[in-house]
């Protein structure tokens, strides 16, 4: 799955505001996002409504690995989805959104939705 985007990148918060292996959760154009920092520093941002429940918590969820993958684990069912992709790694036919994700200086930003 390729990453939704428009032309319009918003800036969401300051790079340090994104604890590595945490997540936090921003209004892009309406939307609800969760951005999210892995170990390693890498950037990525995703819907933050969980397909499963329809409650907007992705961004309350676990960040890590499932077989060399990054992944974003719901706090409510437990279910993974990939980082880059936003496929569900419980239930393969599930994906979330996934956006662009840019640091420019110490701001972050995301192109989208």
């Amino acid at each position: 799955m390729t990453a939704l985007h428009c032309d319009t990148w918003t800036a969401v918060c300051d790079f340090d505001d994104v604890q590595s292996e945490r997540a936090v959760a921003a209004l892009v154009r309406g939307e609800q996002i969760a951005v999210v920092r892995t170990f390693d520093g890498t950037l990525h941002a995703v819907g933050n409504r969980d397909p499963f429940t329809g409650a907007y918590v992705l961004s309350r969820g676990i960040v890590g690995t499932r077989a060399e993958r990054d992944v974003l684990t719901s706090p409510l069912h437990k279910q993974a989805f990939d980082l880059a992709t936003g496929e569900c790694l419980d239930d393969p036919s599930v994906r979330i959104p996934v956006f662009a994700v840019r640091c420019t200086g110490d701001r972050v930003e995301v192109r989208g939705p």
